[in-house]
């Protein structure tokens, strides 16, 4: 049996007050020249990405599919995933700590995963709108690291899980306000485009989104249990508290850390006042140990919204689990007119999402990938603590196991209240892009220049490259 992945947990006060620094500080980053240096090495070495963004700028909005992806100066084509690397159309090879977002904790396209989609391809369709033994399979295995998913209900992405979770919450209550720890993200359906990333911002995303679809959204600070329990009792008030939606680790995968105890006190709240608890462990399932999140808490939640990690990177995958009375909303047919929580979706649960994940899971749990993943992670946090403090730079770096964070320009820890926020933000955010520009032309691709998920894959010399590809951008950061 596999264990966890976090070796030791981040000391929360710690990092809150270096961040209160780091965003307390002007920003240190790259000159105008030194981008420029980097600009003409993506010319020199990219030229089969740049053609091709070209050619996608004109049929894509802003030429590119990916939230994720980095766009500047173009976006890089790649066009092959294995393990620790990626390599792109120009044959440039990267470390990989993108991961897909997260859910390949063996590395990427891992061969025994491949070979058993590869042999479903060769007898079954990828989908055929009927029961196909590898949902069961899938579900029961879930089941069995995690019991407190009585019973699975797969979808095709985080974003639906997120939509039937509070569907369900709300059918099972009879009540309809939600709250979610401000910052995270929790997909993008109406209800939940609130409070994200930025603590405190509200609907400050929600372009085209009606002001009712959010009505019954609230949000509390990361970490604050007084203003929670503010937030409950005047929920209470008004029609009640359906559920509490957070991230275990805190908002974007801990870019707010939780601290240890929050989510046991989260749980005791929601008893208290008979709201449900929904984890979203999207990128937390399976990436910090075959328990979750909530196995490493010791917490248990009503519901538990899943993410890519139930397909290991294939698509269409997602799906929500819990407790059986809260999942009976989920019955399906066409004569639950009234009595149902309504979910669909063509592609859910299809033959190769459902085979990908169950042999994802199955040799994530013999190899104890989580554990490596993590032990990964450690050596990267501990490199970047080393140059960090080499070069006397105000970044901030900690991990939660194979979720390693570097925040170099602080821009998700600014406060709302500040007068001076948005003026702060622009040039903090448009940091990010350069940083994470010029760890990629050093070899390295993160998520914006700010998040890195480890994997398996990652051996002490696949880290060790790492921290020299930091090295090289951090040893050109101007003094203070």
């Amino acid at each position: 049996m596999s264990t966890y992945g976090i070796s030791a947990y981040p000391d929360v006060p710690a990092i809150e007050a270096k961040i209160a620094g780091l965003t307390g500080t002007p920003i240190r980053t790259l000159t105008p020249e030194q981008l420029a240096s980097y600009h003409e090495w993506y010319e020199k070495n990219t030229p089969g990405s740049k053609q091709g963004a070209a050619e996608a700028e004109a049929y894509i909005p802003g030429g590119v599919q990916h939230n994720l992806a980095l766009n500047d100066p173009w976006p890089l084509s790649i066009t092959r995933a294995e393990g620790a690397y990626l390599y792109d159309v120009d044959d440039n090879r990267y470390i990989d700590f993108l991961q897909a977002g997260g859910p390949t904790v063996l590395g990427s396209n891992n061969p025994v995963v491949r070979e058993a989609v590869l042999e479903l391809l060769g007898h079954c369709g990828p989908v055929t709108g009927m029961l196909h033994p590898a949902e069961t399979a899938l579900a029961k295995l879930i089941h069995d690291f995690m019991p407190a998913v009585h019973k699975f209900r797969m979808l095709g992405s985080g974003t639906e899980a997120v939509m039937a979770a509070i569907r369900a919450a709300r059918a099972h209550t009879g009540k309809q306000n939600i709250i979610k720890v401000g910052g995270a993200y929790h997909g993008w359906s109406d209800q939940v485009v609130f409070g994200l990333r930025i603590p405190g911002s509200g609907p400050l995303e929600a372009a085209g989104i009606p002001a009712p679809a959010y009505s019954g959204t609230s949000e509390t600070a990361p970490g604050d249990l007084g203003a929670l329990r503010a937030r409950l009792t005047a929920n209470a008030e008004n029609g009640g508290t359906a559920a509490v939606l957070l991230e275990p680790v805190g908002p974007e995968s801990g870019t707010h850390p939780a601290p240890l105890d929050f989510n046991a006190a989260v749980r005791e709240l929601c008893d208290e006042f008979g709201a449900l608890l929904v984890f979203d462990e999207v990128v937390t399932g399976f990436r910090l140990g075959m328990g979750g999140a909530q196995g490493y808490y010791g917490v248990t939640p009503d519901l538990t919204v899943f993410g890519k990690c139930v397909a290991g990177g294939y698509p269409a995958a997602g799906g929500v689990g819990g407790r059986e009375e809260v999942m009976g909303a989920f019955t399906g047919g066409l004569t639950a007119a009234g009595q149902r929580a309504l979910t669909g979706g063509t592609l859910s649960a299809n033959p190769l999402s459902c085979t990908a994940g169950y042999h994802t899971l199955l040799e994530m749990d013999r190899l104890d990938a989580p554990a490596k993943a993590g032990a990964a992670g450690d050596r990267l946090r501990a490199g970047l603590d080393g140059l960090i403090a080499k070069y006397a730079l105000p970044y901030v770096t900690y991990n939660f196991g194979s979720i390693v964070h570097l925040h170099t320009s602080g821009v998700l820890h600014l406060r709302l209240d500040d007068p001076e926020f948005f003026d702060k933000l622009g040039p903090r955010l448009k940091m990010l892009g350069h940083m994470s520009m010029a760890f990629a032309a050093e070899g390295v691709v993160t998520l914006a220049g700010s998040r890195i998920y480890t994997s398996m894959a990652d051996t002490d010399e696949v880290i060790d490259d790492a921290v020299a590809a930091f090295d090289r951008v951090f040893a050109q950061i101007p003094a203070a």
